[in-house]
């Protein structure tokens, strides 16, 4: 297999090689078979699979990933005398690390097919790989280790090789999509022991599979509510301290230590703005109104309603009406009308549940318990003790189910 390479930019502004990312391109054809190879493995893989590794799945996303995390952390918190440790793990060149060998040890663990684990090595081995600039060519290099970035393969045989990196204690969750990786500690009268000591496993973990954890891109986010507050003390990985941050911007959106909104709204809101001016641009030019709210359902509502299942529920009334002023502005620009996001966030929440319901394989499948058969339709509603839980997405979708009944 022939491969070519370029490097694309991690950031706007490059101030040295690794704020590249090598990309490999492969032929047309060739993406095209891999597509099949991933189809087919997807499609076979056992129901007993890393149930919180949410990436390369059937109705699996970022929005349950992140509600997952939530309902975790609030469910917890809901308790006396309890806080939440979230550690935001960062691999260093996470796919090219990838031990072809292991890979192929651990995809036969799962039950994958010989022969297909016996094509999978021979994909990941000897490959020649050259970097084209202009008309200029590299010498090849044969690369053994790694699943090549750009390749359609490479994530889900990165989530595959990591399906085993999963929490050693009831207390912690790992939480992963693809590379994203989250360990979340719910902490008990202060007792961090198991948190600590999962900190410390991951670290072997990764030893053991030859991946590197990027400690200055680690963070962490302490969430603790209680009155009475104490000092953390910080978490080491290598002997280096993990660096504590008040928000993180976690799979799209922006969490942060008072599990509240603002900063996510005022990100979207600010990116949503600045996409209006190019729509009022494109009215000057003409367009339809059909073809103006196409555009603003692409480039506009996409980044509104981003996840918002998981986050909508707990936003103040201001952050609200900040959001809903930009669909107002769109919607005169259009000239038509355009869906208000309280609207969009109750379709979403309704259709989700139902998906998670019929999925009983689904980490969450188990929150949406049905009552008895004479009160056929309904299902058991989650205590809370905080408007903040009671807000939150599984809460919200158990009572809308009910009232739809």
């Amino acid at each position: 297999m022939n491969i070519n390479a370029f490097r694309d930019p991690k950031k706007a502004k490059v101030t040295e090689l690794n704020d590249y990312r090598p990309v490999a391109l492969t032929s047309v054809i060739m993406k095209c078979f891999e597509r099949l190879v991933k189809d087919h493995i997807t499609s076979t893989l056992p129901d007993t699979l890393d149930p919180l590794q949410f990436a390369y799945r059937p109705n699996r996303s970022t929005d349950d990933a992140i509600s997952t995390t939530l309902h975790t952390a609030l469910t917890h918190l809901d308790k006396r005398n309890t806080y939440v440790r979230m550690l935001f793990i960062d691999y260093s060149s996470a796919f090219n690390t990838i031990v072809p060998s292991k890979l192929v040890i651990k995809l036969e663990t799962l039950g994958l097919d010989p022969a297909l684990c016996n094509w999978v090595l021979d994909f990941l081995t000897g490959r020649p790989q050259v970097v084209r600039v202009g008309n200029n060519i590299s010498s090849p290099l044969i690369l053994n280790t790694g699943a090549p970035q750009g390749c359609v393969l490479s994530p889900l045989l990165y989530s595959l090789f990591t399906h085993d990196c999963v929490a050693t204690h009831a207390s912690n969750s790992i939480i992963k999509f693809a590379d994203d990786t989250t360990v979340v500690g719910l902490i008990t009268n202060n007792d961090e022991t198991a948190y600590r000591e999962e900190v410390r496993a991951l670290g072997v973990w990764c030893q053991e599979n030859n991946l590197t954890l990027n400690v200055n891109k680690t963070k962490e986010m302490i969430v603790d509510f209680r009155k009475q507050q104490r000092e953390h003390p910080p978490i080491h990985i290598d002997g280096t301290v993990v660096e504590r941050v008040a928000s993180f911007k976690f799979l799209g959106i922006h969490i942060t230590d008072k599990l509240n909104w603002s900063t996510h709204t005022d990100s979207i809101v600010k990116k949503a703005q600045q996409r209006l001016f190019n729509l009022r641009r494109l009215k000057k030019f003409g367009l339809s109104p059909k073809a103006l709210t196409n555009f603003y359902r692409c480039t506009i509502e996409s980044i509104l309603a981003g996840c918002i299942t998981a986050w909508y529920g707990n936003c103040t009334a201001l952050n609200r009406k900040a959001l809903q002023r930009v669909v107002r502005s769109a919607q005169r620009i259009t000239g038509g009308k355009l869906p208000a996001l309280q609207d969009t966030y109750t379709t979403r929440c309704h259709r989700k549940a139902i998906k998670i319901i019929k999925d009983i394989n689904h980490p969450s499948h188990c929150l949406f318990t049905p009552l008895s058969s004479r009160r056929r339709g309904q299902y058991r509603c989650i205590k809370a003790g905080t408007e903040r839980l009671k807000n939150s997405f599984y809460l919200k979708a158990i009572r809308l189910l009910n009232s739809h009944h």
